[in-house]
């Protein structure tokens, strides 16, 4: 991947070890960090995120080869692999810390945000309406070092097993072409 070719994308999903599990299978993309973004101290420490009282989500930093895959196709990903009807909410993660977001960080990526949330309400793809909130990016801030990575460090843990394995047999089924051709094997 060339250097000049790469863009920035942040996303909110829910727990960032699913998000970050996901976004990391894609071709194209560079690099995923998961961490903090959208409240309102700065430095913010898990443990703090837990209490939902800082406003940050748990969230994941992407850096991606705009020539191998789009903004749009991340957020096509993103919209199938996490719910954006449910708010403060993805499973039995509760709290503001847990809710879909995407924090863009050009007009560009907010007129497509918000094109293609228009798009999947009009056409009914969700039962419920979209409430994932659409946000200038911030200050964002990097996850401790035993969040990077969690899911391909901690595969057979009993979050991974339950949580992340049913999201990525989703992603493996819908996205296969989109897929690193090492995880496409």
């Amino acid at each position: 991947m060339e250097e000049n070719n790469l863009q920035t994308a942040v996303f909110a999903g829910g727990c960032f070890w699913c998000t970050e599990a996901v976004f990391q299978r894609l071709e194209g993309v560079a690099s995923v960090i998961s961490g903090y973004t959208g409240g309102t101290i700065k430095n913010p420490a898990y443990r703090e995120i837990t209490t939902g009282r800082t406003g940050h989500a748990e969230a994941v930093k992407i850096e991606f080869d705009s020539d191998v895959i789009s903004f749009e196709e991340l957020l096509e990903v993103f919209f199938v692999t996490h719910d954006p009807t449910t708010l403060n909410r993805q499973g039995a993660d509760k709290g503001t810390q847990y809710r879909s977001a995407i924090f863009y960080v050009n007009e560009e990526q907010k007129t497509i945000a918000y094109k293609i949330i228009e798009h999947l309400d009009t056409e009914k793809v969700f039962d419920n309406p979209i409430v994932t909130e659409v946000a200038p990016l911030g200050p964002f801030y990097n996850a401790e070092d035993y969040h990077q990575n969690y899911y391909n460090q901690n595969s057979t843990q009993g979050y991974c097993q339950f949580v992340i394995n049913p999201k990525l047999s989703k992603l493996n089924t819908t996205f296969r072409s989109k897929l690193k051709k090492e995880i496409q094997k």
